[in-house]
């Protein structure tokens, strides 16, 4: 993943730190020490403040008193938490987005999804897969809806590596064929509850 450009050295350390929680190199219980991540990416103690809370707002660590901010674990209630606000939250997007969605852009998508369905490793997938919900979604403009789907998304992808990497076999996604074809007819109601029942199936 490339950094923005004008990013923020708090953003920078929230990118990377997220990153890493995601991909499983930061374990879930692990201490997030400000020192040595202050000292890695030669910041003041202040934007790893701001990152860790940050981090927090993802859902991707905890403060705990007397013990510090550490990675967040998770359980099957938290998980089905994010699969339920993600599938409200999108289908709430894509509602508003519809009236704004081009031609070029359900192209776009299109090629989003053609690139997932020939990955052949989960984390690519996985990239795919949201590449293919942002740009169905972005075009609701609506900054704040989509900065927390964008989080939930970051909160499924850590789930999802850490759970379905070994078993993980290469295969077309027919829903996502599934609402571009509703999309292109039209049909807004059956693209919308398609998109709900893709988002809770991944769950």
């Amino acid at each position: 993943m490339t950094s923005p450009p004008e990013e923020t050295v708090a953003a920078r350390i929230t990118r990377v730190l997220a990153e890493r929680i995601v991909a499983g190199t930061l374990a879930p219980g692990e201490k997030l020490r400000q020192d040595p991540i202050a000292e890695e990416f030669g910041a003041s103690h202040v934007p790893v403040r701001e990152a860790f809370r940050r981090l927090e707002a993802q859902g991707l660590a905890v403060s705990i008193p007397r013990r510090g901010v550490r990675v967040a674990t998770y359980d099957r209630a938290e998980i089905r938490e994010v699969v339920e606000m993600r599938a409200a939250l999108e289908v709430l997007a894509l509602r508003h987005a519809i009236p704004q969605l081009t031609p070029a852009l359900l192209k776009q998508a299109d090629a989003a999804a053609d690139a997932g369905d020939l990955c052949t490793d989960i984390r690519s997938r996985q990239e795919a897969n949201r590449q293919f919900h942002r740009l169905l979604l972005a075009p609701c403009a609506m900054p704040r809806l989509l900065a927390t789907i964008d989080d939930l998304h970051t909160a499924s992808a850590r789930y999802l590596l850490a759970t379905a990497a070994p078993t993980f076999v290469p295969r077309v996604d027919r829903e996502h064929r599934a609402i571009l074809a509703a999309l292109r007819a039209g049909d807004a109601e059956t693209a919308v509850a398609t998109l709900a029942r893709h988002v809770k199936r991944i769950g």
